[in-house]
């Protein structure tokens, strides 16, 4: 047992990264996680909390620097919970992330593949095509780390210069007429968020969530914002008055111009509205899915089901080089997207878009018989119920190409796949979140050339 005191200071060596950024390190035998520490750094670290397995502090001294340590470049680091690496080098940054998915697929997944690259972003700043800003009374801005403290953040580098004069508007406007901000612990107030999209033309989507039917001053809204963004497309109302975390309404009221903007992704044309899913960073999302594409290995003949298709941006793009593509979605309005972005963009005869549950739909196609050759799945942060790792096996694909945002649970997955002859031949990671401890990785897991797959 650790005999780590709270409040005491201990001398460590910082050994790598936590999943959150943070340096550990190894203090009387127990892992220590330290704020804002480095790997190759020499600290004196005061203990704040001791829990069961691993203990949590930050840096009292630094006693020998890392060369990657820079001078963060945010005046809101620290502050804001939204970037944990501005004090280090990129290259750094690049080498933690490759390393937590290697880590992850070996300590969790059980196996031992190389992550032999992670795709780094060309640029750095201001790449966010999204961004929900919390607002709350004087502050529209991030929440600080760990809480639902709305910090007011004037600017942030991760999104465009275009997102931060909307801010400004709409911070003058509730301040010029008095408009309310939510309050999340009374349920009263009207502004919830501020929901901002841009694409790569520069046009802006703006839409306001608030905890009622109408705005006050509306023209004014609209005013206040055409002037600040020559480039505004719309300006949009979403309605959410229910007591939830959950950010946006189910009702949408356009309140000028237009509810969408269109974009461009791996050659294709879509139309994104407010609730529309579209990865944040463009020009990173076109290498994860090349790559993705690479893994699948189509030839033209092959049929591929895509399970968490979302709006069809991956479906369309893999079904450029197979002879169809069956994509499974659950929310409605998204399957309704991904089949009119089919039609846009002259795919529809290549593509079939059925709604469901993925597990229930996965296992509908399975009892029809149908029999890809490929089976790609990109699913949410929870990563994928074990029925549904047992019936893409019973599909029998010859390649699973598994995109995900989580290494922890692509790694648990991964394991799940192994015990039915599915093994990673390889990995690579993207950095789709620069600044930020998010890492995505593309695994291709291949039937084990020395056996048949489990349900084969």
């Amino acid at each position: 047992m650790s005999m780590l005191k709270e409040g005491q200071v201990y001398p460590a060596v910082i050994e790598g990264y936590a999943s959150g950024g943070e340096g550990v390190a190894r203090v009387e035998g127990m892992a220590v996680f330290v704020k804002g520490a480095l790997r190759g750094e020499r600290v004196e670290v005061l203990i704040e909390h001791v829990g069961h397995s691993a203990a949590w502090g930050h840096i009292e001294k630094l006693l020998e620097t890392s060369p990657s340590r820079i001078e963060p470049d945010c005046p809101y680091f620290g502050a804001c919970g939204g970037c944990q690496f501005r004090h280090m080098a990129y290259e750094e940054e690049l080498e933690a992330k490759r390393q937590r998915v290697e880590d992850a697929l070996r300590r969790i997944g059980g196996v031992d593949v190389s992550v032999s690259v992670i795709h780094g972003a060309e640029n750095t700043q201001r790449y966010r095509n999204k961004v929900q800003f919390p607002v709350a009374a004087g502050a529209i801005g991030y929440y600080a780390g760990r809480t639902h403290k709305v910090v007011d953040i004037a600017d942030c580098l991760l999104q465009p210069e275009l997102d931060t004069v909307c801010r400004t508007a709409v911070k003058g406007w509730m301040e010029r007429f008095h408009v309310p901000a939510y309050d999340e612990r009374t349920g009263k107030g009207l502004i919830r968020h501020l929901f901002l999209r841009t694409n790569s033309t520069g046009e802006v989507l703006c839409c306001l969530v608030a905890n009622g039917k109408s705005l006050p001053h509306g023209d004014e809204l609209v005013d206040a914002l055409r002037t600040a963004a020559p480039t505004l497309a719309g300006v949009v109302l979403s309605v959410n008055t229910r007591k939830t975390n959950v950010i946006l309404g189910g009702e949408f009221r356009t309140l000028w111009g237009r509810d969408w903007l269109e974009e461009k992704l791996c050659g294709h044309s879509f139309r994104l509205s407010v609730p529309s899913f579209f990865q944040v960073n463009r020009a990173q999302t076109e290498i994860l899915y090349r790559r993705a594409l690479d893994f699948a290995a189509l030839t033209g003949s092959e049929t591929v089901v895509e399970l968490y298709c979302g709006i069809g941006t991956i479906s369309l793009t893999l079904a450029e080089r197979a002879k169809r593509v069956i994509g499974v979605e659950v929310v409605p309005q998204a399957v309704k997207d991904a089949k009119e972005n089919a039609r846009r963009n002259g795919l529809e005869g290549k593509t079939h878009f059925e709604c469901g549950d993925a597990g229930d739909l996965a296992a509908k196609l399975e009892q029809e018989g149908v029999r890809p050759d490929v089976v790609v799945v990109d699913p949410p942060r929870k990563g994928l119920a074990s029925e549904v790792v047992d019936t893409v096996a019973k599909m029998a694909p010859d390649r699973v190409v598994y995109v995900s945002c989580d290494p922890a649970t692509l790694a648990r997955d991964v394991k799940r796949f192994g015990a039915l002859g599915y093994v990673p031949t390889r990995a690579e990671a993207v950095d789709l979140f620069p600044r930020t401890a998010h890492v995505e990785t593309v695994a291709l897991l291949s039937c084990k050339p020395s056996q048949s797959c489990h349900y084969k």
